[in-house]
């Protein structure tokens, strides 16, 4: 589907929305109007007193138009970018059979504009309107992003301006499952990489823990992530989680996450060894407790290993812990998402994610060109789901949006009353400093004026291995940026 921009430039917003409301059909930028085609035409005009955009869209042999526009000599390029949205949403939701769940907003993080509004001094009521009535949003989804942005709150109140969050990355699983992009190695192929990535891993660690104390910076989240960090056996975990604690102060760290991901790779005894190193929070993450379901995906493990992993886990000390389900994979429906629910509730845990299938190019399911549920079936599994999460106590403290979703939908996590994922809300919603260790890492450094400063980490760990030299040099000229911020703050 052709998209060619008239007097503007703002070709991402545009286009973003455009690969969002129109998936079946593949967005190409044109330098030239379409014709008799499926294609889009976005417009800008500037006049005495305003600011206009249109957008006209063919599609199906059908077209449709439709127009915004601000004051011109108030319109900075948020204004524009928006009326832009908005003119093609209202143009494109002629032609679609269904209304899209999040109107407008084509952005990952749609609850960054529920949480505005409410640090100035809007309520939850308001944060609700201004999503339905500027960009569109249904009101079941207004309610969602207000509703996790009421968590946002309470989280950014935890921190000081000194402190930090800490990511460190095991980019190794067990395999690869069959709706994966992420760069994660199979230790059936590239285990052998494992132990001198280990070595690395703690060089880092002991680089930045020395860095953290000259600085004065205060550790208030860690997370363990993956690829599947319990990939390691229980003598390489104890190492790593030897490594944390002897390098990092957490004394005044809040939550400390290890996401062990697959059941298949939990037991007692590494469940304990991790709960004995300090952290207080686990993932246990089935994704479906339909074991058919669970073939289709290329999952190893059983539904009922799953609930072993589970009581493992309790019995090893732990009391916050978090799973995640997936709306959308091969072979699943309604009725069985439901009884996934149901399961997964049944066990009590603190957490419960429930993300939408994200097809992305790099994944087997994507390259198979693997039937996957409808639309509709995906929209009945995510409502079914938020009504018997909040039927069971749970509310939303979290979510985003990724590109590629079944039917344009979100991740969101629930929680029970005194539970949440807090690095979650602090990294998705960027309120303050990431330092990511690890292969695929990205270091997020937030600044003065709520702009972020990017350092990444390679991603592959055989890349990680090669320059680790280079990664530690990495960390000496973040810590110098902060430092800089700083001075320049103080004075």
């Amino acid at each position: 589907m052709k998209l060619y921009l008239k007097n503007h430039t703002e070709r991402y917003c545009v286009e973003q929305l455009q690969m969002q409301l129109f998936p079946a059909s593949p967005s190409v930028f044109s330098e030239t109007p379409p014709k008799d085609e499926d294609g889009a035409v976005s417009a800008l005009s500037r006049g005495k007193t305003w600011l206009t955009a249109t957008a006209a869209i063919t599609y199906g042999g059908k077209t449709a138009k439709a127009a915004r526009r601000v004051r011109a000599d108030s319109a900075g390029v948020r204004e524009t970018r928006r009326i832009l949205q908005q003119s093609y949403y209202l143009a494109a939701v002629q032609l679609l059979d269904t209304t899209p769940p999040w109107g407008a907003l084509s952005g990952v993080r749609p609850s960054k504009l529920s949480t505005k509004c409410l640090m100035e001094g809007g309520t939850r009521r308001q944060a609700e309107k201004m999503l339905q009535s500027v960009y569109f949003v249904t009101p079941q989804r207004a309610r969602l992003c207000a509703d996790a942005s009421v968590r946002t709150i309470e989280a950014a109140e935890l921190l000081s301006p000194r402190d930090v969050s800490l990511y460190i990355g095991i980019p190794f699983c067990p395999t690869r499952c069959a709706y994966c992009s992420f760069v994660s190695e199979s230790v059936e192929r590239f285990g052998d990489f494992l132990p001198p990535y280990l070595d690395c891993l703690i060089r880092e660690i002991e680089h930045t823990g020395a860095l953290l104390r000259r600085s004065g910076r205060t550790v208030r989240t860690l997370y363990i992530g993956g690829g599947t960090p319990t990939t390691l056996c229980s003598q390489q975990m104890e190492r790593l989680l030897r490594a944390i604690r002897d390098n990092f102060d957490l004394t005044r760290c809040l939550e400390f996450t290890v996401e062990g991901g697959r059941p298949d790779t939990l037991d007692f005894d590494k469940l304990r060894v991790i709960r004995a190193g300090g952290c207080t929070r686990m993932s246990i993450n089935p994704q479906t407790m339909d074991d058919a379901v669970l073939r289709a995906i290329g999952r190893r493990h059983t539904a009922a290993e799953t609930v072993a992993a589970f009581e493992d886990a309790r019995r090893a000390g732990f009391d916050d812990i978090n799973m995640d389900l997936i709306a959308g994979l091969p072979g699943d429906t309604p009725a069985g998402f439901a009884e996934s629910v149901r399961r997964v509730l049944e066990l009590r845990p603190s957490n419960v994610t429930v993300h939408t299938l994200a097809l992305k190019k790099g994944a087997d399911l994507f390259q198979r060109r693997v039937a996957l549920p409808a639309q509709q079936d995906v929209a009945q599994m995510l409502d079914e789901a938020a009504q018997a999460l909040r039927a069971a106590g749970f509310s939303p403290y979290y979510l985003y949006r990724q590109k590629y979703m079944s039917g344009s939908f979100e991740n969101v996590g629930w929680a029970r009353p005194g539970y949440r994922g807090l690095y979650n809300i602090y990294m998705m919603e960027e309120l303050h400093t990431i330092l990511s260790l690890g292969a695929g890492g990205m270091n997020k450094i937030n600044l003065p004026a709520g702009q972020l400063e990017r350092f990444h980490n390679p991603k592959y760990p055989q890349d990680y291995i090669q320059r680790i030299d280079t990664i530690l040099q990495q960390k000496d000229e973040i810590f110098a940026f902060l430092q800089a911020l700083d001075e320049a703050g103080a004075g």
